[in-house]
């Protein structure tokens, strides 16, 4: 297939890549637009797919595309979901001779902002699609196709329309692809995602700065208390101090089923830290398994042009990453709780109304997991990877809670991608691959 997947593929990639999709920046609604109109007149139109564009329920916000090809109504009905907006583009960021608003081939490697994320990945999905169609004159069941453009603003928007739309988008399963594979080549399936909840920890005491002589000794120092306030939740080595913050879902099944998922050494050429975490726990047990927290960005006075002075605030984006079996309502009041108990009342909790995907897991004993893993070893011969969740999070809370479907993740992507960084790029083999492998999956649903 590689010759022919080459020169197709390739070209319906790269007239995805050129289109400046960033959803982050807020002057691209033309760009956003456009590209579901290009998916439905390239793709979806001569597939007899009946699609339509509808508004986001939030004004302001990019609009969504639904596609749906109904072949009997006693069928099964996939949903397939993808989101064609990018993160920026950071054109000058990359290296010389690349652009994120161009597709360049370097051996196996192809550049481009959306190779990976998320444009590559459901590209093949629906490229896939295409080939059983050709090859059989029909699918044997039913397809939605659901694509947004702003999830990586955290899909404002999504949540509402599918409620408002339960009946159109009613599905027996989802099927679709984002996020890397557990390691490049080999196949991986994935059941849900971490979810994940920003907030600000800040410790304003006063306004302006005071002569660090004059007043050090007599005046708090906040990078101190927050310093002492951060160290309290979590341990040296990361390990987490709050009780509510700690799941209770890492259960014997789990660590069972992640002891034939091991991550490489080292990812994107960084060197995997063997002792970070909970003591006794393997590193794919801490990012599939548990939860972490993590300091995003920290700030105290000028870092730039530091001056002997006592700052009168300090601050810290923080971020606290999830599995199942922990209570998203409960993360922020028990952090105030803690850090109450400790002392740091003068720590102020800023929270992000709206902003926090909720973690979610399908059962990997279903019929449509086992399904997916048996197609895929038919496939490719290799054993995929079967994970409890993605690392990383995703707005699955929607599909699970709200339409209420099991959902099963294949990525074609792979942990080295530069996803969200200059220079993204996905490979040619696992893009190739991954059309094998959805032909099959497609191919095993009746």
């Amino acid at each position: 297939m590689t010759k022919s997947f080459n020169k197709d593929f390739k070209e319906l990639l790269a007239a995805a890549v050129v289109q400046p999709t960033e959803s982050q920046s807020g002057d691209r609604p033309q760009a956003l637009s456009a590209y579901l109109g290009w998916l439905q007149e390239t793709l979806l139109d001569g597939m007899a797919f009946d699609s339509q564009v509808f508004a986001n329920p939030r004004e302001g916000e990019p609009p969504i595309l639904v596609a749906m090809r109904v072949e009997g109504a006693d069928l099964s009905t996939v949903l397939v979901y993808g989101h064609g907006d990018v993160v920026l583009g950071m054109d000058e960021r990359w290296r010389a001779g690349l652009s994120p608003w161009a597709l360049t081939e370097e051996g196996d490697r192809w550049y481009g902002r959306g190779a990976a994320d998320n444009k590559g990945q459901h590209l093949v999905n629906i490229f896939a699609l295409r080939k059983v169609l050709n090859a059989k004159g029909k699918l044997g069941f039913n397809v939605t196709l659901l694509i947004e453009m702003a999830e990586e603003r955290g899909s404002p928007g999504l949540a509402e329309f599918c409620a408002q739309n339960k009946e159109r988008l009613q599905a027996d399963v989802l099927i679709a692809s984002d996020g890397p594979r557990l390691e490049a080549a080999r196949p991986t399936v994935f059941l849900g995602a971490r979810g994940a909840l920003n907030f600000d920890l800040v410790v304003d005491l006063r306004e302006g700065v005071h002569h660090s002589g004059n007043w050090g000794g007599l005046l708090k120092d906040p990078t101190i208390r927050l310093s002492h306030a951060l160290a309290s939740i979590a341990g040296s080595k990361g390990e987490l101090l709050i009780a509510d913050w700690r799941p209770s879902s890492f259960t014997p099944e789990i660590r069972e089923l992640l002891k034939s998922c091991k991550l490489p050494t080292e990812m994107s050429g960084i060197e995997i830290d063997q002792d970070w975490g909970e003591a006794d726990m393997t590193p794919e047990e801490q990012v599939f398994g548990w939860n972490s927290f993590a300091v995003l960005a920290m700030e105290s006075g000028t870092p730039s042009a530091p001056v002997n002075a006592i700052p009168g605030r300090a601050a810290a984006h923080c971020q606290l990453r999830f599995v199942v079996g922990t209570d998203g309502t409960r993360i922020l009041p028990a952090l105030r709780e803690h850090l109450d108990q400790g002392g740091f009342n003068d720590v102020e909790i800023v929270g992000y109304e709206g902003e926090i995907f909720h973690a979610t897991r399908s059962d990997p004993s279903s019929d449509w997991v086992q399904m997916a893993v048996k197609s895929i070893k038919a496939t490719t011969g290799k054993d995929p990877a079967i994970l409890p969740n993605l690392g990383g999070s995703l707005p699955n809370e929607i599909f699970t809670d709200i339409l209420q479907i099991p959902t099963v993740w294949i990525p074609h992507s792979y942990p080295g991608c530069s996803q969200h960084a200059p220079d993204e790029h996905n490979l040619l083999s696992i893009l190739e691959e991954g059309v094998e492998v959805m032909m099959g999956v497609w191919g095993e649903i009746e």
